[in-house]
């Protein structure tokens, strides 16, 4: 019996979880080695992802019985969706555990959160986790509840854990333009990025070349204040940089939410994403990307 070209070049299947804007970047890199599958809570995308190479499945993470029919769908998995807005667990991870391939090979977005505040030192993924605010304790809980899945399953389980996401559609043009105030440089924060394409292609390496439970931090070689970030995307938009405040003053004028971001320093290195997954990254410091952007591109 002849075997058709089909099968012959049948792809394997991924399934992506959480399709928003890093996953819509995602899709490019891998669908001519996938067919890849996009859940989605929301009807009305199904014809974006369409569009962008998936097959939009409509599924919500919050209720399990909606997830049953991805049961042994795919053999890889990107995990990009979010814990609940509330509480110390995240409900999410622990219902896709039901769903997941149990000799697949799954990744999964964390957030250097997890740490909490570090002081300013360098580190790498040997440091214990130490989560000081709700945010960061679900996400914590979302590794462990994968771990302990990964292991009583023998699935190859990756986590990255990302700072923040800019490009140039997601910078704080807003806050400049809104003249939110900065801290002073004796009280402010070292903070740490990537850029939204750079955290696509890493997910697509760790895919194929991530180590079994093994945490990777998915951040540039930027090594800058939180306040230093704001000048220069002020700087690349030819906008006024934002006032520097002490912190007893800014905790006055800023939601609780947004001083939490500025009380949280650290200084992680990537020697892991390189040396192991052999990431080569386009946007190796924030100020790489902020040149090649013309005030023509700005985003309010």
């Amino acid at each position: 019996m002849k075997i058709s070209n089909a099968k012959k070049i049948a792809r394997p299947r991924l399934l992506v979880l959480g399709c928003g804007d890093v996953g819509l970047r995602l899709l490019p890199l891998l669908r001519a080695r996938f067919r890849i599958f996009a859940v989605t809570s929301q009807p009305s995308r199904r014809a974006e992802l369409r569009a962008a190479g998936a097959v939009p499945l409509v599924a919500d993470l919050d209720k399990p019985a909606s997830l049953r029919r991805l049961k042994g769908l795919a053999d890889y998995v990107v995990h990009l969706a979010p814990p609940p807005a509330e509480g110390l667990r995240d409900s999410r991870s622990r219902n896709v555990t039901a769903i997941l391939p149990e000799a697949g090979r799954v990744v999964y977005i964390s957030t250097t959160g997890v740490y909490g505040d570090c002081g300013g030192a360098w580190f790498d993924e040997s440091r214990p986790v130490a989560p000081h605010n709700a945010r960061a304790r679900r996400r914590v809980d979302a590794e462990q509840v994968l771990r302990r899945w990964a292991l009583r399953t023998g699935a190859t389980l990756s986590i990255l854990r990302v700072p923040g996401i800019y490009a140039a559609d997601r910078l704080p043009l807003k806050r400049l333009d809104l003249g939110t105030p900065a801290l002073l440089e004796q009280d402010d924060v070292y903070t740490n990025h990537i850029h939204a394409d750079d955290l696509a292609r890493i997910i697509a390496r760790a895919l194929f070349r991530g180590a079994p439970n093994r945490v990777y931090h998915a951040v540039d070689d930027s090594d800058m204040k939180m306040a230093a970030y704001f000048d220069a995307v002020a700087d690349a938009f030819r906008l006024p940089r934002p006032p520097r405040l002490p912190r007893a003053e800014l905790a006055a004028v800023v939601t609780p939410a947004l001083l939490s971001f500025m009380s949280e320093s650290r200084r992680m290195r990537n020697t892991r994403l390189k040396s192991e997954l052999g990431v080569r990254l386009r946007y190796e410091r924030v100020v790489d990307c902020l040149q090649q952007l013309a005030p023509t591109e700005r985003q309010v």
